[in-house]
């Protein structure tokens, strides 16, 4: 059995708040989804990074007015 869909999208608006390695994000209709995964080293990097400091400071937002 064969389906033919037809179908217009009008989009005004669209934000987007992030975006990661395990995001899906499909306008319209699609058969099947297939996972893709890839890593990029845009940077041009040969090493890895430096370890990162432990800072303790307290929240930068009060959680209470209290």
């Amino acid at each position: 059995m064969m389906f033919t869909i037809h179908q217009s999208i009008n989009i005004h608006f669209l934000k987007v708040g992030s975006v990661s390695n395990s995001s899906v994000f499909q306008i319209g209709s699609a058969g099947v989804i297939q996972a893709r995964s890839s890593l990029y080293n845009t940077g041009g990097y040969t090493e890895p990074a430096e370890e990162a400091e432990a800072v303790e400071e307290g929240p930068l937002v009060p959680l209470s007015t209290s």
